[in-house]
């Protein structure tokens, strides 16, 4: 399985119309793409717990997480419509943001 991974820090006088936008471009995105096996969108979540969440020099506030069967998939995603449309959304509205890919195992079945 693959997963894009992609962390988003929202421009600060983001609009709650905007921010409805990101959301429907990721739900037709979901929709509307057939490599997409799921999809995902979480807001972080701050527990103060003392450790790892103070060494986090950077703060996202949003992640969404896309499941793929293969590489192929990912590909297909990445050169559909929907998906250029999602990533002008995250280039005109975020004021930070990564991505990155990964090839997923559960460790069970190892």
């Amino acid at each position: 399985m693959i997963a894009h991974l992609v962390l988003f820090r929202p421009k600060a006088d983001m609009s709650p119309q905007e921010r409805q936008s990101v959301l429907d471009g990721l739900t037709s995105a979901a929709v509307d793409i057939p490599s997409v096996r799921t999809l995902r969108v979480g807001r972080r979540v701050r527990h103060g717990v003392a450790g790892y969440e103070q060494m986090m020099h950077q703060d996202f506030e949003y992640a969404v997480i896309i499941e793929f069967d293969n590489v192929e998939g990912l590909k297909a995603y990445l050169a559909h419509p929907k998906h250029t449309a999602l990533g002008d959304h995250f280039t005109r509205l975020s004021s930070a943001a990564l991505a990155y890919d990964y090839e997923m195992v559960d460790v069970k079945a190892l």
